[in-house]
């Protein structure tokens, strides 16, 4: 019966279950952000902090019953969804006897409560089964997005180091400006100015607009086969 609650969304119980946890996950991350308001009361920090407590509550008892559950225990904590509850949670009990305000990062793991959100959306399940057919080319595609990135940083400088020795003072300097390119945001805090690096800049950024469409195109075709994978159950 737990079980069927827990992970069953298709029954009454299994849907308010679903739906009380995803309520908790909104008003998680609008308290996160009404606490970074400057001059908070005193009684809105403490209802903000009972809020928290309460919610922490219930995705621990969620998490440690989702364990209980679960066929293979193990394989449950090393998944996908499994590290996602236990991030959501992990922050609040790090900061316990800890002074959060030399520790912000670990208050921003919170956020991680905003993937539990997947769990319960059908177009974000799609998603999560499309990136797992697409994971293995999206692996290949980004070793070679490093590689490309690093002889950009190369070519530019040899075109440019002579020219402004500050700006392009080595190969990791460079870096940045090969990151931007190649991503087509080009900040423009870092730019040639010799006729070499001006053409070889236009074509690291033909190359950096195939590498923006590339990955949209492995996860559109991967969404198309979970899709029609999908519509053949039903047929």
């Amino acid at each position: 019966m737990l079980k069927n609650i827990i992970e069953n969304h298709e029954n009454k119980w299994g849907k308010l279950f679903n739906l009380l946890i995803q309520l908790l996950i909104l008003i998680s991350v609008i308290t996160f952000s009404v606490e970074t308001l400057p001059e908070l009361e005193s009684q809105t920090k403490v209802l903000l902090a009972f809020i928290e407590i309460f919610i922490v509550g219930i995705f621990s008892i969620e998490y440690l019953l989702r364990i209980y559950v679960a066929d293979r225990k193990i394989d449950y904590i090393f998944s996908f969804f499994g590290i996602v509850d236990f991030l959501a949670i992990a922050p609040f009990y790090l900061s316990l006897g800890i002074d959060l305000r030399s520790l912000r990062v670990i208050r921003m793991f919170r956020l991680f409560r905003l993937f539990k959100m997947s769990r319960y959306s059908v177009s974000m399940q799609k998603f999560y089964r499309a990136y797992c057919l697409a994971k293995d080319d999206m692996v290949v595609f980004m070793f070679i997005s490093v590689i490309l990135i690093y002889l950009s940083s190369v070519g530019i400088y040899f075109f440019e180091n002579e020219v402004q020795p500050e700006q392009f003072k080595s190969i990791f300097h460079c870096l940045w400006w090969a990151i931007s390119t190649l991503a087509s945001v080009g900040y423009g805090d870092i730019y040639p100015v010799t006729v070499g690096g001006k053409i070889f800049t236009f074509f690291i950024l033909m190359i950096g607009l195939g590498i923006v469409a590339i990955p949209a195109a492995l996860l559109v075709s991967a969404l198309s086969k979970v899709n029609n994978e999908e519509a053949s159950k039903k047929n």
